[in-house]
């Protein structure tokens, strides 16, 4: 096969144009099988990493990776949606309504304020699975704490991120686990920026 000198080598240009000659449906399903495939690797991953070397070294290795993926993950999304650092939690809600997981469970947010909300995940894909095999709960609340703590602060460096109820804590039927985002009050005479003058 001759390679047409007068087009230039970019990566990806294949897939970029099979991409826009594609209709909004089969977009949707490319999205989602992605988001899927990534999920298919992440746990098989975590598996490979149990197997050899315990759950307790998986967990760890996960919470690391997450430590990282999650603040890549939000940068890309805030840059997408053309959102600067510090747009407190409207941002956050935002940006988390285009995390990969939120095109494979259902999550909401309620008791929702300019200075705090509550995140639910009502369905996660991974814990409903294993409890249809039989399978406890994945005790997965350390690596939540690091994933949600660091995306959220990457939208905003001010918001604290708060664990209400993670496996292996107990949690109500129809929620697996849910987090709690604020703005720390700000004292009298202070703004966002700093104290007034």
């Amino acid at each position: 096969m001759k390679v047409d000198e007068a087009r230039p080598a970019v990566a990806g240009a294949d897939a970029l144009e099979l991409l826009r000659a594609l209709d909004k449906e089969d977009l949707v399903r490319i999205v989602m099988d992605d988001a899927k495939n990534w999920l298919a690797h992440d746990g098989l991953w975590f598996q490979a990493v149990e197997a050899g070397h315990g759950m307790e070294q998986a967990i760890a290795a996960d919470r690391a990776a997450w430590e990282r993926f999650t603040v890549i993950e939000a940068r890309r999304i805030m840059e997408r949606l053309a959102l600067a650092p510090g747009g407190g939690i409207p941002a956050l809600l935002e940006c988390l309504r285009h995390r990969l997981y939120a095109r494979l469970n259902a999550q909401d947010a309620i008791e929702v304020t300019d200075r705090r909300a509550i995140f639910r995940m009502r369905d996660c894909r991974v814990q409903s699975a294993r409890r249809r095999q039989g399978l406890p709960d994945f005790p997965c609340k350390s690596v939540g704490l690091a994933e949600y703590a660091g995306f959220a602060r990457t939208v905003d460096p001010r918001i604290v991120t708060r664990c209400l109820a993670c496996p292996p804590d107990a949690h109500p039927d129809d929620v697996w686990c849910s987090w709690e985002f604020s703005l720390p009050e700000q004292a009298p005479g202070t703004s966002a920026a700093g104290p007034s003058t």
